[in-house]
């Protein structure tokens, strides 16, 4: 019996990629006002830009309440034992803590793991991928848990932002507080580090900053997956992929868009790129 995998919609991962491996993806919410959507299902990618740059409404954004990983549990417990759940950093949100609520709620044999992959976006996605390629190809429960916690150090996740303005109204400025004072000047590149966001550097130019992302896989020698994604310039993503496909080949190259939750963070413009690196022999 197949173990099941369970993340959340900050993982970035396409609905396309999420059906082809059966992954069960958990949205959060985020709210304009008295609106509340779910993250891709009631509002897509494209609406929640277009109202971020354009309403004068902040959004705010919450974690899946218990229940709702209940449900999903109670479902999958029909199909498999053993359900696997990978969620974005808990210094992040408060969504890992939701989903471990929700384990003692579930009244099934059905045995369940839940782990913090200590980052979000891609670096979360790649994981969670990586992971249920394995659970397709007939890893146990114990094996996938030793899988993520092997992979966590070797997700990494950069990402360039046009404006700090979004990040710091929210809240998730992390350990890059230090970037305040020059926000309007610079274009930062900030990583997660130990769960939180960190500054990598800063930089003059959105060029600048394509090509820090391209050589930032380029230090790399041995990738296991990679992938690029934007906020709202597709085009910018797509000149990235064709130069990255150099280095790794372009049809394995995951392109996806920054969520609406994490995009209440990231803002406009904002760009990233994860590489998992290849486990070393």
């Amino acid at each position: 019996m197949t173990v099941k995998i369970v993340t959340d919609s900050l993982s970035d991962i396409t609905s396309d990629v999420a059906e082809g491996l059966g992954i069960t993806v958990v949205p959060l919410t985020v709210t304009f006002g008295q609106e509340s959507f779910l993250d891709r299902i009631t509002m897509n990618t494209d609406e929640f830009y277009y109202r971020l740059t354009h309403d004068a409404t902040w959004p705010t954004t919450t974690q899946p309440p218990p229940g709702t990983f209940v449900d999903v549990y109670n479902k999958l417990a029909k199909e498999t034992d053993e359900i696997l759940v990978i969620t974005l950093s808990n210094k992040l949100s408060g969504t890992y803590q939701s989903a471990l609520s929700a384990k003692s709620m579930v009244e099934t044999g059905c045995r369940i793991e839940v782990i913090d992959s200590l980052t979000v976006a891609m670096g979360l996605g790649l994981i969670v991928i990586a992971v249920a390629k394995a659970a397709q190809a007939g890893a146990n429960l114990n094996e996938l848990t030793d899988l993520v916690h092997g992979a966590i150090p070797r997700s990494h996740l950069i990402a360039f932002f046009d404006t700090l303005k979004y990040l710091a109204k929210g809240g998730r400025i992390g350990k890059a507080k230090g970037l305040l004072g020059a926000m309007v000047s610079i274009k930062p590149i900030l990583t997660v580090k130990d769960g939180e966001m960190s500054e990598k550097t800063k930089l003059r130019s959105r060029s600048a900053g394509m090509d820090y992302l391209y050589n930032f896989v380029a230090g790399f020698t041995h990738i296991e997956e990679l992938a690029v994604e934007h906020a709202t310039t597709p085009e910018d993503a797509e000149e990235l992929i064709e130069r990255l496909s150099s280095l790794f080949p372009k049809e394995r190259i995951h392109k996806s868009t920054i969520s609406p939750v994490v995009g209440t963070y990231a803002g406009p413009g904002a760009m990233a790129v994860t590489v998992l690196e290849a486990e070393s022999n």
